[in-house]
């Protein structure tokens, strides 16, 4: 199983950004896929997620109302739509997906770069 994410890159204040990540390999009954990230000098954040089968999601506080998650079963693909960045968003953005059970993320992807100027 293989996560690929892209669409990182430098942005300024206030722009929006797209990412993606395609699953390949044995994806057949994976129960939920997400975003994590991490800033430099911080833990590894949640950011949001979407359930595989029901499309149902969720997302951390500091993202609520400005970034979107969705799913593309038949690419087997994940996006996360992201608007209104803040430099705080800046961060290494990590795909993952939960084999397990919904929460126990089994997958990470490389991480992809996001810079948000002010």
């Amino acid at each position: 199983v293989q996560l690929q994410a892209s669409g990182g890159g430098l942005v300024q204040a206030g722009d929006s950004l797209r990412l993606s990540c395609a699953a390949s390999g044995r994806t057949f009954g994976w129960y939920t896929m997400g975003w994590f990230r991490q800033a430099p000098g911080k833990e590894r954040e949640f950011v949001a997620a979407i359930s595989w089968s029901s499309g149902r999601t969720s997302s951390g506080d500091s993202v609520k109302g400005r970034f979107t998650i969705s799913r593309d079963k038949a690419k087997n693909t994940v996006n996360l739509e992201m608007n209104s960045l803040k430099p705080e968003d800046t961060a290494i953005y990590y795909c993952t997906a939960a084999a397990r059970g919904p929460s126990l993320w089994d997958y990470w992807g490389q991480g992809t770069l996001v810079t948000v100027s002010s």
